[in-house]
């Protein structure tokens, strides 16, 4: 298993991962460590734990509320595919009845033929 060196609030560490991860890795590392800064440039030294701590409840808020945004847009997408196959059922239903109404009047022409010995 291969490990990267990473640098998190100036501070090395070192990572296991699977192959071919060490790119990933490496940019959750420097992502995780932009938070961090952010923080550090916010409220100055408060402690690399702290700092960590904090780091890791924004980027969890974060992802909650991308996760609540894909929640959202999904049920959107799900009830456009509802309301596109009640649609297509629709169309289906008037189409069918179209037919019927055609086959009702082609029935008629037949008899009106017959009728005047056409």
């Amino acid at each position: 298993m291969p490990s990267i060196n990473v640098t998190i609030n100036g501070k090395n560490y070192r990572m296991a991962c699977d192959d071919g991860q060490e790119p990933h890795l490496e940019m959750l590392a420097a992502e995780f460590d932009g938070y961090v800064n952010n923080l550090k440039g916010s409220f100055g030294e408060i402690g690399d734990q702290r700092l960590t701590v904090m780091a890791g409840v924004m980027v969890t808020d974060e992802m909650l509320e991308l996760k609540k945004r894909v929640e959202a847009l999904e049920q959107t997408v799900s009830t456009l595919k509802e309301n596109g196959a009640l649609q297509s059922r629709e169309k289906q239903a008037g189409d069918d009845e179209l037919a019927k109404s055609i086959e009702g009047i082609a029935k008629m022409i037949e008899g009106l033929n017959k009728k005047l010995g056409v």
